[in-house]
C-alpha cells in the first residue's frame, strides 16, 4: 500500500462513521482502499480504518473480498498480525476497523536506509514469518506480501498487515479472471493457472529478504509484463552477487524460498522460519553484522509496487518477440551488402577475421563460463534424487553430512556446499547436508528429585518441562517427583514436553473439630500435621457455644497433605430473637407473626376452634432464631 496519501481521499477526515469512529487523518492510500487514523468514541481508543474506494463499494466481488479479509483475520490472534476489531458500512463507506500501529512500514525503512545488515533483516523477517505461519496454520494465504505490508511499530514490534487478498489454501489465481497482487512479489503460480497455497507467501518472503539484503528487487523491466516474464522464466539471483562478503547461507535461504517450483520451497512460513533459525544459528557476529554496499543509499521509486489488478489478456514478452520488446533477443533482417567493387580478397580477409573473432570468443567463453557448472537446486529433495541431479550435471558427491532437523523429514537435503546456483568446475565435488530427522533423547529418571532439579535435568536433555500434577504417595516424600509422562527411558523427540507428577506425601485425614473450643481444635489439627487459620468473622450457630468452632474448611474426613491449612470459623452463639405475644390471636395471624420473626411454628389443637390460648415460649422472652414455638388453639 502506498504510504503517500492522495488528496481525493481527504473528505472523510472529520467525519464520524456509524456514529462511533471519528476519522482524524489519512495515513495511506492504495489501489483498492485508503487507511485512516481514527478514534473509537465508544471505547476511547485510537484505531486504523481501512475504507474501500467508493467506486469499488458497488462491486459485489470486491466487497465480498473486503468482508472476507475481516472474517479471516479476526480468527487470528497473534502478536505479529494486525488485529481486526470490526467491519461495517456507512453509506458508500465500506470499512474495517483495525489495530492502529504507530510507526512506519518496511518500505519506509528501505527508502531511508537502502539495505539492511543480515541481523537487522532477520530481526524483521522472523516475526513476519511467525505471523504468516499463524495464518498458514489457520488455512489462510496472504497473497500480497511486500515491504508495504510489514508494519514496524515505534516500540519495535513487527506486524503483518493488509490481508485484503487473503484466500484459503488451494485456490487458483483465475477465480476472478485477473492476477491480483504486486508484480515484484508474485509467485509464478499466481501468474499461471495453478492452485495457490502457502508457498506463494514463502516466495514473496524470499523476494523481501533479497530486497532487504541488497536494497533492490531481483527482477526489473520497463513494464510489469517484463517483470512477470522474469518471475516465470528466471531464477532469483544470489544476493551475494550484490553484497560481497555475504555468508552463503543467505544465498541458500533466498534460493529455497524463491524457487520457481513451489515443491522446491519450504511448505509454509513455519517451515521457512525453522530453516532461517536453523541456518543462522551457525553464523557468527561478523556474518550477521556485515555491512551491505547499498546501506544508506538514496531512496528509489516503487511506483510499480502498487497493489494492482492485471488483466489476464496481458501479453508476456517471449523469445522472438517484436523488436520493440526491449531487453529480449530478436531476429533482425540483415541489410543487403553495398556493391563497391572492392577486390574479392577483401571479402576473404573479413571472413578470416570473423573466424578468428569467433574462435577467440569461444575460447574466452570456455575459460570464463564453459568449463563451469552451476550447482543444481536440490534442497528439500531426497538424498537419492539429489545425487541423481548432481550426476546429471556432471558433478560428484564428495561427502554426505547429517544434521538434525525438527522440520524436515529424515533423508531430505538441507543444504549443499557449494550452495545452490554456485559455479564449480566440471566434474567438481559437492558436499550434501542431509536431515537426520528430529533429534531424539531418552527421558531421564527423575523419581525422588525435587521439582526444580527435575526441570533442570529435562532442560539439560533438550526437553521441555510441562504440566505439573500432584498426588498422594506413601513412599515418596512430599515435594519429590513420583514419575513423568512419557516415562523414564522412553525415546522422544528433542523439544518434546514432559509432564511431571509430584508427591503430596502421605495423606492426612482432617479430624472433626466442630463444636470444640478454639484451643482444643488447634491442638488436634496441629497434632495431625495441619496448619490452622481462624476466620476474622464469626457466625451465629445453634449447635456451637460462643467461641467454639461453628464451621471448618475443608470439612471432616477430607484428605490433605501435611502442612495444608484448615480454616476455622468460630461461633457467636445462637442468634436470640424476641418471641411475639400471640395469645388471644387467631391461628393464621399468630403463625404469620411468629414466622416473620424467624421461628418455626407447630400447632397443637385442643378443641375445634382457631384462637390461640397458650404458646410454648412466652411473649417477650427470647429464643434462638429458627427454633420451634408451639401454639395451642381452641
Amino acid at each position: 500500500m502506498d504510504t503517500r496519501p492522495a488528496d481525493h481521499n481527504a473528505p472523510l477526515v472529520g467525519k464520524v462513521l456509524d456514529g462511533r469512529y471519528r476519522v482524524d487523518a489519512l495515513i495511506a492510500a492504495g489501489g483498492m482502499s485508503t487507511v485512516h487514523r481514527a478514534v473509537d468514541l465508544r471505547l476511547d481508543r485510537v484505531v486504523a480504518l481501512k475504507v474501500m474506494h467508493p467506486e469499488l463499494a458497488t462491486d459485489a466481488v470486491f466487497v465480498e473480498r473486503f468482508i472476507r479479509e475481516a472474517k479471516s483475520v479476526a480468527r487470528l490472534d497473534h502478536p505479529n498480525v494486525v488485529g481486526v476489531f470490526d467491519q461495517n458500512a456507512d453509506g458508500a463507506s465500506v470499512y474495517l476497523v483495525m489495530e492502529y500501529v504507530p510507526g512506519c512500514t518496511l518500505r519506509d525503512v528501505l527508502r531511508e536506509r537502502g539495505a539492511l545488515s543480515p541481523r537487522a533483516a532477520l530481526d524483521i523477517l522472523e516475526p513476519v514469518l511467525a505471523g504468516l505461519g499463524a495464518a498458514h496454520r489457520a488455512g489462510l494465504v496472504h497473497r500480497d506480501m511486500k515491504p508495504e505490508n510489514v508494519l514496524i511499530g515505534d516500540d519495535g514490534r513487527v506486524k503483518v498487515a493488509d490481508f485484503g487478498l487473503v484466500r484459503g489454501v488451494g485456490t487458483t489465481s483465475r477465480s476472478t479472471g485477473a492476477v491480483l497482487g504486486t508484480v515484484s512479489y508474485l509467485a509464478p503460480e499466481q501468474i499461471s493457472d495453478e492452485a495457490v497455497d502457502e508457498r506463494a507467501d514463502v516466495y514473496a518472503c524470499g523476494i523481501v529478504l533479497f530486497e532487504m539484503l541488497t536494497g533492490g528487487k531481483p527482477h526489473h523491466g520497463d513494464s510489469p509484463a517484463q517483470v512477470l516474464y522474469q518471475h516465470l522464466n528466471t531464477d532469483v539471483p544470489a544476493p551475494s552477487g550484490f553484497f560481497p562478503g555475504l555468508d552463503p547461507a543467505f544465498d541458500a535461504l533466498v534460493a529455497a524460498a524463491a524457487a520457481r517450483e513451489p515443491a522446491a520451497r519450504p511448505r509454509d512460513a513455519v517451515a521457512l522460519l525453522a530453516a532461517v533459525r536453523d541456518t543462522t544459528a551457525h553464523l557468527d557476529g561478523a556474518a550477521l553484522d556485515a555491512e551491505p554496499p547499498a546501506a544508506r543509499a538514496g531512496g528509489h521509486d516503487n511506483a510499480e509496487d502498487r497493489t494492482s489488478v492485471l488483466p489476464r489478456a496481458l501479453t508476456l514478452p517471449r523469445p522472438g518477440a517484436a523488436a520493440e520488446d526491449v531487453g529480449h533477443t530478436s531476429v533482425l533482417p540483415t541489410p543487403a551488402p553495398a556493391r563497391t567493387g572492392r577486390p574479392r580478397r577483401r571479402l576473404w580477409s573479413a571472413l578470416v577475421v570473423a573466424v578468428v573473432v569467433l574462435c577467440g570468443g569461444a575460447g574466452v567463453w570456455y575459460v570464463n563460463a564453459g568449463q563451469f557448472t552451476e550447482v543444481p537446486r536440490v534442497l528439500a529433495k531426497s538424498e537419492k534424487e539429489a545425487k541423481g541431479r548432481l550426476d546429471e550435471a556432471g558433478l560428484r558427491v564428495k561427502d554426505v553430512k547429517g544434521r538434525y532437523s525438527a522440520t524436515e523429514p529424515r533423508g531430505t537435503v538441507l543444504g549443499t556446499d557449494p550452495f545452490p546456483g554456485a559455479r564449480v568446475r566440471d566434474h567438481g565435488e559437492v558436499t550434501l547436508t542431509v536431515s537426520l530427522g528430529p533429534r531424539t533423547v531418552d527421558v531421564p529418571r527423575l523419581t525422588g528429585k525435587t521439582l526444580a532439579e527435575a526441570r533442570t535435568a529435562l532442560r539439560g536433555r533438550g526437553l521441555d518441562p510441562g504440566l505439573v500434577t500432584e498426588r498422594f504417595d506413601q513412599d515418596v516424600s512430599q515435594g519429590a517427583v513420583i514419575g513423568t509422562e512419557p516415562q523414564a527411558g522412553e525415546n522422544v523427540k528433542a523439544g518434546s514436553t514432559v509432564r511431571i507428577t509430584v508427591s503430596r506425601g502421605a495423606p492426612v485425614d482432617v479430624p472433626d473439630v466442630s463444636g470444640k473450643d478454639e484451643a482444643e481444635a488447634r491442638e488436634e489439627l496441629s497434632d495431625a500435621g495441619l496448619d490452622v487459620k481462624v476466620a476474622a468473622e464469626r457466625v451465629f450457630s445453634q449447635d456451637a457455644d460462643e467461641g467454639a468452632v461453628a464451621k471448618q474448611s475443608p470439612g471432616a474426613g477430607k484428605r490433605l497433605a501435611a502442612g495444608d491449612t484448615v480454616t476455622l470459623t468460630l461461633s457467636k452463639g445462637p442468634d436470640l430473637v424476641e418471641v411475639p405475644d400471640v395469645e388471644g390471636k387467631q391461628e393464621d395471624e399468630a403463625k404469620g407473626l411468629l414466622e416473620d420473626a424467624g421461628f418455626e411454628v407447630k400447632v397443637s389443637r385442643w378443641f375445634l376452634g382457631h384462637t390461640v390460648w397458650d404458646q410454648s415460649v412466652s411473649g417477650g422472652d427470647t429464643a434462638p432464631r429458627g427454633s420451634t414455638v408451639t401454639i395451642r388453639v381452641r
